[in-house]
């Protein structure tokens, strides 16, 4: 079968994104891995399906392929290059873009500045929503990697985060570190990494080790968590500017009872098609 796709980055976040609406499309884990392949395929992070709505309410439905073929919940930089398709493709007309996930209904909104603000929902601080082993629920919680004690912060904004806080930024620290927590134990699903510096109140420097990719340019759900893990703490404002390295995203929590907001861009790199 020839597929057609769309190359998109948010912040260096790379993306293949294919219309399963105009022509239905399945992916087994095999192809998944071999399009992921940035020598023999396409090369991405993550694989994003456009596809319709089972629920009348929603716009699209939204489906998210990691790299190893595995289906996660929720991707904030994947979302903002949802919407910029949907619309550069004539899919709809929208500018506020209702959309099925994996953990729930999530709404997008594409600003006049080509922006797009995605409201993120209700983050969770409860172990069992990530899930998390732990005897007790709390805030911050120690965790002990090969002799190594942490504290990290754990929450669900639709897929798991355990943000650590750091005094600096060290390769050697987020490729070793990550790749540990990830699979650690008492993560049964595994997890997202986020090691946040926290620069003022109002700014943070952050790098992720996402779940089944390795580190990424950027994460947009890993900059949701890494906000409102801050702000649980004390640490953060309702409004942060979250510096990593593929460039900026804004985030804002009003606190318990509200949706993480997270505004950025999203860029089309090129169409393509490939033989699947």
């Amino acid at each position: 079968m020839l597929l057609k796709f769309t190359k998109m980055h948010g912040l260096g976040n790379d993306f293949v994104v294919v219309d399963a609406v105009s022509r239905k499309v399945f992916f087994n884990k095999q192809q998944i891995e071999k399009l992921s392949d940035r020598n023999w395929g396409i090369g991405f992070d993550q694989l994003l399906v456009v596809e319709p709505p089972s629920n009348p309410d929603m716009d699209f439905r939204y489906r998210i392929y990691n790299s190893d073929g595995s289906e996660v919940e929720h991707c904030g930089n994947g979302a903002r290059c949802f919407a910029k398709f949907v619309l550069d493709r004539e899919l709809t007309n929208k500018h506020i873009i209702n959309v099925e996930t994996k953990r729930g209904a999530i709404q997008l909104r594409v600003m006049n500045d080509g922006l797009v603000t995605v409201d993120m929902g209700e983050p969770s601080f409860m172990p069992n929503d990530l899930p998390f082993t732990a005897d007790v629920s709390d805030s911050l919680y120690s965790l002990m990697v090969e002799e190594e004690e942490l504290f990290i912060t754990p929450v669900s904004v639709g897929n798991p985060h355990a943000v650590i806080k750091v005094d600096e930024l060290l390769d050697e620290q987020v490729a070793r570190v990550g790749r540990l927590v990830e699979c650690h134990e008492r993560f049964p699903n595994n997890v997202n990494v986020g090691f946040m510096q926290v620069i003022s109140s109002e700014e943070i420097n952050l790098r992720v080790y996402e779940r089944g990719v390795g580190e990424t340019q950027a994460c947009g759900t890993g900059a949701c968590a890494a906000v409102v893990a801050g702000i649980k703490q004390g640490w953060l404002s309702p409004k942060v500017t979250a510096h990593l390295r593929g460039g900026d995203l804004h985030i804002e929590w009003q606190g318990e009872g509200s949706p993480i907001l997270m505004t950025g861009p999203a860029a089309k790199v090129f169409e393509g098609q490939i033989y699947l």
